[in-house]
């Protein structure tokens, strides 16, 4: 199976960048790099010392509902290209050994059984095996120790 990685939509991130209200209603807070951990979710990559970058609250989901989890996430505080590696995975997954994935239904209801910490060398397979049960829409990529949303891995 082909499985293709996705950033939070371009759309999303620039309004952010205009410094619109986050998922709670709040203005993204400005901040500056120190080069270590801030992984951009439009990017896909690490934000690099002395970089200009905010923190802001993320719904990676399109309406409110039980299952629409919030939290906390990195973007460049200035424009950068959208992750296009697609199949690849992204450089921001390869700076922690492990992470948690979780299936997600057609109307984005977690399907339960399927979250699991994944070794990072895994996270191809697992992902795959996911999306082989009909039931699973797309997946998620969260940290697996503050459940912190990375990306989406759809079918190709």
């Amino acid at each position: 199976m082909t499985l293709r990685y996705k950033p939070m939509p371009s759309d999303l991130a620039a309004r952010y960048r205009r410094r619109e209200p986050d998922a709670y209603g709040l203005v993204p807070e400005l901040h500056v790099s120190d080069g270590d951990g801030m992984p951009c979710r439009h990017c896909l990559a690490n934000i690099a010392a002395g970089d200009p970058y905010l923190i802001l609250a993320y719904r990676p989901f399109p309406t409110l509902q039980p299952y629409a989890e919030t939290g906390p996430i990195f973007l460049h505080a200035e424009e950068c290209d959208a992750y296009a590696g697609g199949e690849a995975v992204p450089p921001i997954l390869m700076t922690s050994k492990d992470y948690l994935l979780r299936g997600y239904d057609a109307d984005d209801r977690i399907v339960y059984g399927s979250g699991a910490v994944t070794p990072v060398d895994e996270l191809d397979a697992r992902a795959a095996e996911l999306l082989e049960r009909p039931e699973i829409a797309y997946v998620h990529v969260r940290s697996a120790r503050n459940n912190c949303y990375q990306c989406r891995i759809e079918r190709a």
